[in-house]
C-alpha cells in the first residue's frame, strides 16, 4: 500500500494509473525509436546500453515476439534516468520541428512556381520585392522556359528547375523566423503534373 501522509493528507508515491500511464509513454517511445532509421537514430542521444536492444526489435519479425521484445525495450529504458528519456524526446521533437519547416518551405515553392507561371511579371516582381537577393534574371528565363515547355508538351526540366531555385532562395533567406516559414501561404494541393 502506498501510504497518506498524516499531516498533509497526500499520498507518498504516484498512484498505481500514474505508473501504468508513464509506462505506456515509454513504451510509445521504445516503438518510435524501433521504427527510426540507423541514420536518424544515431543523431539521436540514446545510450549505448539500449542500442542492441532496438536492433533486436528491428531484426524479429513475429508479431508476439517483436511486442515481447518491445515490452522488454521499454523495461531497459525506465532504468535510464527521466533526464535521458527527456533528452531523446526533445531531439525526436525537434526532428519533427525540423520536418514541418522543410514542408512548409517546400509549399511554399511550389506556391510561388504556380503563381509566377500563372501571374507572370507581377508575381516576379512582388517575389523580387520579398526577395531581394534572388537572380532576377535567372528566375525570368525559367518561367519563360517553363512556359514554353508547357505549351509544347514537352518534358517538365524547366519546371523543375524553376521549383529548386525557388527553393534555394527560400533556404538562403532563413533569416526568417520559423513562425514566418510555418504560417505562409497556402500550400497548393497540385502536384507536378497537375500543376502543368
Amino acid at each position: 500500500m502506498r501510504g497518506i501522509d498524516e499531516d498533509s493528507g497526500e499520498y507518498l508515491s504516484p498512484s498505481r494509473k500514474q505508473n501504468r500511464r508513464e509506462a505506456l509513454e515509454v513504451l510509445a517511445l521504445a516503438e518510435a525509436l524501433v521504427a527510426l532509421s540507423e541514420n536518424q537514430l544515431g543523431k539521436l542521444p540514446v545510450p549505448e546500453t539500449l542500442l542492441p536492444h532496438i536492433a533486436d526489435a528491428r531484426r524479429i519479425t513475429s508479431h508476439i515476439a517483436r511486442k515481447r521484445q518491445l515490452a522488454f525495450l521499454a523495461k531497459q529504458m525506465r532504468r535510464e534516468s527521466d533526464e535521458t528519456l527527456e533528452e531523446i524526446r526533445d531531439a525526436m521533437d525537434a526532428g519533427g520541428t525540423a520536418a514541418r519547416i522543410e514542408t512548409a518551405l517546400l509549399h511554399r515553392a511550389e506556391t510561388w512556381r504556380t503563381r509566377l507561371l500563372d501571374e507572370g511579371d507581377a508575381a516576379l516582381a512582388e517575389l523580387l520585392d520579398a526577395y531581394p537577393d534572388a537572380d532576377r534574371q535567372r528566375l525570368r528565363q525559367l518561367v519563360r522556359n517553363a512556359l514554353a515547355e508547357r505549351a509544347k508538351k514537352k518534358p517538365p526540366a524547366a519546371f523543375r528547375e524553376l521549383f529548386r531555385e525557388l527553393r534555394g532562395v527560400f533556404a538562403a533567406a532563413s533569416g526568417a523566423s520559423e513562425q514566418d516559414v510555418a504560417h505562409d501561404d497556402a500550400p497548393s494541393s497540385e502536384d507536378d503534373d497537375a500543376a502543368r
